[in-house]
């Protein structure tokens, strides 16, 4: 099974750039789609329907902003939208589909650098995610989080590490976090097979980032340790384009 994850930062520009191409190309078993900025009805159905694929949005209530979106060949068992929590779920940031083997939730997290208030709604958005899966790691369920978490976890994840210390994205209590996640029993499963690999999935819009390779690896594939024995790769498909991030696919065997 392949999955894919990719903020495509707004579908219907990423649409315009070919990312259904890609799509067809690669034939990923589901796709996990981040800041989709945009509701079913805003995107031409013959556009937005990818061959082949069934489809969930979950869109923001604010117009063009946030939403994630999840395309499937096997539809899941159940799929839910939303954390229960208004205050997040007004932003369209959570889907979870319930698979025979795992439940995998496509997420967009929130980013803070509009302030410290929005700082703190990241960091409180992590531990209503984490609240909700720990009930489900304690029932015995496995599971992937797939998305843009919006942080870099350790120096290695940037290029310039010293120069964001204090930069949303790289602050430690941000870090801290996905610590928090590793504690609970999930796996960043990129790194556990590439330790000390360089590469990126965000390239600042700033001339020249995405050509020298100045970004940022913030999308992952986090995953509880009953799934680590069938992962076979992730792979960052830095090399395409359409939009300031790149998927990243997670193999699994049977």
């Amino acid at each position: 099974m392949k999955i894919t994850t990719w903020n495509i930062n707004g579908i219907r520009a990423a649409l315009k750039k070919g990312i259904m191409d890609w799509v067809v190309s690669n034939q990923p078993d589901i796709i996990c789609f981040q800041e989709i900025k945009a509701r079913v009805d805003q995107v031409d159905e013959k556009q937005r329907d990818f061959p082949g694929y069934s489809t969930m949005w979950y869109s923001a209530v604010r117009s063009g902003y946030s939403g994630v979106a999840m395309y499937y060949h096997t539809p899941p068992l159940e799929i839910k939208v939303g954390l229960g929590i208004e205050r997040f779920d007004v932003e369209g940031r959570v889907i979870r589909a319930r698979y025979p083997d795992f439940y995998l939730y496509n997420v967009y997290f929130p980013n803070g650098q509009r302030g410290p208030d929005r700082v703190q709604y990241k960091l409180d958005f992590y531990a209503a995610l984490l609240k909700q899966c720990e009930a489900l790691l304690s029932a015995g369920e496995a599971i992937i989080i797939a998305g843009d978490f919006n942080t870099a976890h350790k120096e290695i994840d940037l290029a310039n590490p010293q120069d964001n210390q204090n930069t949303s994205g790289f602050l430690p209590e941000e870090r801290m976090w996905i610590d928090t996640y590793l504690r609970c029993g999930f796996v960043d499963v990129y790194r556990m097979l590439y330790p000390h690999k360089v590469e990126y999935t965000w390239w600042p819009y700033y001339y020249g980032t995405r050509r020298r390779n100045f970004g940022w690896r913030i999308d992952y594939f986090l995953i509880s340790q009953q799934l680590v024995e069938k992962v076979e790769d992730v792979v960052i498909h830095s090399d395409v384009m359409g939009a300031d991030h790149c998927p990243v696919s997670l193999l699994l065997g049977g």
